[in-house]
């Protein structure tokens, strides 16, 4: 890529990071990893853990399978392997903590609080490989979980643009399209070039309208021969397996609007209707109420107060976003805008994940019901 691509990379990074601001990132500063460490090692973060550490914390997952060798693997974060699941399972029984529902959450999040704290497990995306390796793990230690489904790709309708610009951009060593009306070309030999083409490209197309986000993607699947359909059909669930996630008791199928737009990117009748419709179809399909929402990407880039007024309205118990906090107790935290811990799958550190579960790195939540910003 040019001088000046490299530039507008970096810009767009900044701007609008695609993997959003509650990722715990692998590759914090070493001030950092040396501060969380020492946290850990010192007995700091456990003894802070009673003030800073709130009724619980809830965990945001994607992807879950065996590890990748590629050079090239810009979602890894958004990845972690059967063994990561079931390690961190251990260490979470290991550590004391009640692994709860989210229907759990809500009921600990407006009560006093107690001594036991709490963590819950989610999922989003609706990915296949949630069914084929996440769940065996789940199931076999008999732990609750929450699946936050987008609702067009069970049916075959969905857009994983995601997946065709990785598949894309390893494949190829240079890409063209149309941004704003002019050619642009990226070269991408190196795998640093592929990376930044990838978080400029994705940064990108998180800004664009949902008819405009999928005439940009279709377009450069038609230019570099990529099944965009067929690849997110291939790495979502169908409703037979969501039907037997579903008689599970210990799985809770939320929903993610139908299509996982960006909320931000649209009009706010636009936006309300694809988060009814994700709702609809989920209930429809299950033949059971859908309580739980989940923001798609969650950031604070992907979704505004509006969007939080349309879940209350709605009659959602909660809606999650990846804003890290831990929850509150005494409804001191916003249920419809719920933070999460979305975990970084390059980093497999389990110290790091207890000493991100007390809080200690957290801002302190003040009491704010309804207030939300």
């Amino acid at each position: 890529m040019s001088t000046k691509s490299n530039n507008n990379v970096v810009a767009a990074g900044r701007a609008r990071p695609y993997f959003g601001d509650g990722t715990l990132a692998s590759d914090v500063g070493f001030l950092k990893r040396a501060r969380m460490e020492l946290a850990y090692f010192s007995g700091y973060a456990r003894l802070k853990q009673h003030a800073s550490g709130g009724a619980g914390v809830v965990l945001r997952f994607e992807r879950v399978r065996p590890q990748q060798s590629r050079r090239f693997q810009p979602l890894e974060a958004s990845e972690i392997t059967p063994q990561f699941l079931d390690r961190m399972i251990r260490a979470l029984k290991r550590w004391k903590y009640d692994i709860v529902s989210m229907d759990e959450v809500c009921r600990r999040a407006v009560t006093l609080p107690t001594a036991d704290r709490f963590v819950a497990l989610t999922f989003d995306g609706g990915y296949k490989d949630v069914m084929n390796s996440a769940y065996p793990v789940l199931s076999r230690h008999g732990v609750p979980f929450t699946i936050y489904l987008p609702t067009a790709f069970p049916d075959g309708l969905g857009e994983a643009w995601w997946l065709a610009l990785d598949e894309m951009i390893e494949r190829e060593q240079r890409i063209s399209l149309v941004i704003d009306r002019k050619e642009r070309h990226f070269t991408i030999r190196s795998t640093s070039e592929k990376y930044q083409a990838f978080e400029f490209l994705a940064s990108w197309m998180r800004t664009l309208s949902p008819p405009d986000l999928s005439f940009a993607i279709n377009d450069l699947c038609r230019r570099y021969s990529v099944d965009l359909a067929g690849l997110s059909r291939g790495a979502s669930m169908d409703w037979d397996d969501l039907t037997k996630l579903a008689a599970d008791p210990n799985v809770t199928i939320g929903s993610a609007t139908a299509n996982y737009p960006v909320l931000s990117s649209m009009k706010d009748a636009d936006a309300q209707r694809e988060m009814a419709m994700g709702k609809a179809v989920a209930e429809s399909a299950l033949h059971r109420d859908v309580r739980h929402f989940a923001y798609p990407f969650g950031d604070r880039y992907a979704f505004r107060r509006q969007h939080v007024e349309m879940a209350q309205e709605m009659g959602l118990a909660s809606a999650a976003t990846v804003l890290p906090a831990v929850v509150e107790s005494k409804g001191y935290s916003n249920l419809h805008a719920l933070p999460r811990l979305a975990w970084d799958g390059r980093q497999r550190s389990l110290r790091m994940m207890r000493v991100m579960l007390s809080g200690t790195f957290f801002a302190q939540v003040r009491p704010q019901r309804t207030n939300w910003s």
